[in-house]
């Protein structure tokens, strides 16, 4: 059974994982955190309130995150096919990782900018501050601590997603342990495919952590 073709296929499925979770959470990340400041900045207690732009915003980020995940990835076959050619893979499954993710993203950076202390920012306003000043400088360094957590998390809900994309061909862990673990009924494979996903979701959350707690300047 743990041939060498076996370990090889595995180790290759960590990789497949691992490149699909980090890719999707830095293309979830370029969508996200600007679709997040602008929530945080157009809602009615922002330092810019626009209702049609938020409205706007609240409504796209509502409706992708009420699909569920393996419907959204059926849905975006068309979509990832025309993009990057094909339908299955880690590649083409970073497509509908990243759609799924970014509205997910762009909730957490929402809250983590509307934690910070009112104060700071009407403080940075009575100086003359602009608004981009005031995101850069002080909203954005206020909630850092909050965001790298809010990041961790996406980490782990992103590798979660990539596991479940496995149905459809998606490459990585998950596509192992689908085609081993469940068609094949090969209980072995499942539980080493299980405890490797659980071993990388918290190495990511231990390293996300530690760096938080460096962050905290509460703690300094």
């Amino acid at each position: 059974m743990w041939t060498k073709e076996v370990v090889w296929m595995i180790l290759e499925g960590i990789k497949d994982t691992l490149y699909m979770t980090l890719a999707s959470t830095f293309f979830g990340y370029l969508l996200g955190l600007p679709m997040g400041i602008t929530l945080a900045v157009t809602d009615k207690n922002g330092i810019k309130p626009n209702p049609v732009i938020y409205k706007i915003l609240d409504f796209i980020a509502n409706i992708i995150r009420s699909i569920p995940f393996l419907i959204l990835l059926i849905l975006l076959i068309p979509f990832t096919k025309f993009l990057i050619g094909k339908s299955y893979g880690s590649t083409a499954t970073i497509v509908p990782l990243t759609i799924a993710a970014a509205p997910f993203i762009a909730r957490m950076i929402e809250s983590s900018l509307n934690e910070v202390d009112k104060g700071v920012v009407e403080a940075a306003q009575s100086m003359g501050a602009d608004t981009f000043t005031i995101i850069w400088k002080v909203l954005l360094v206020e909630a850092r601590t909050s965001i790298l957590v809010g990041m961790t998390i996406a980490l782990g809900t992103i590798l979660g997603y990539s596991a479940m994309a496995g149905c459809i061909g998606g490459g990585g862990l998950g596509d192992i342990a689908i085609r081993y673990g469940y068609h094949r009924w090969q209980l072995d494979m499942m539980f080493v495919t299980v405890i490797l996903l659980i071993v990388l979701v918290q190495i990511f959350q231990t390293i996300g952590m530690k760096l938080s707690n460096k962050l905290d300047k509460r703690k300094l």
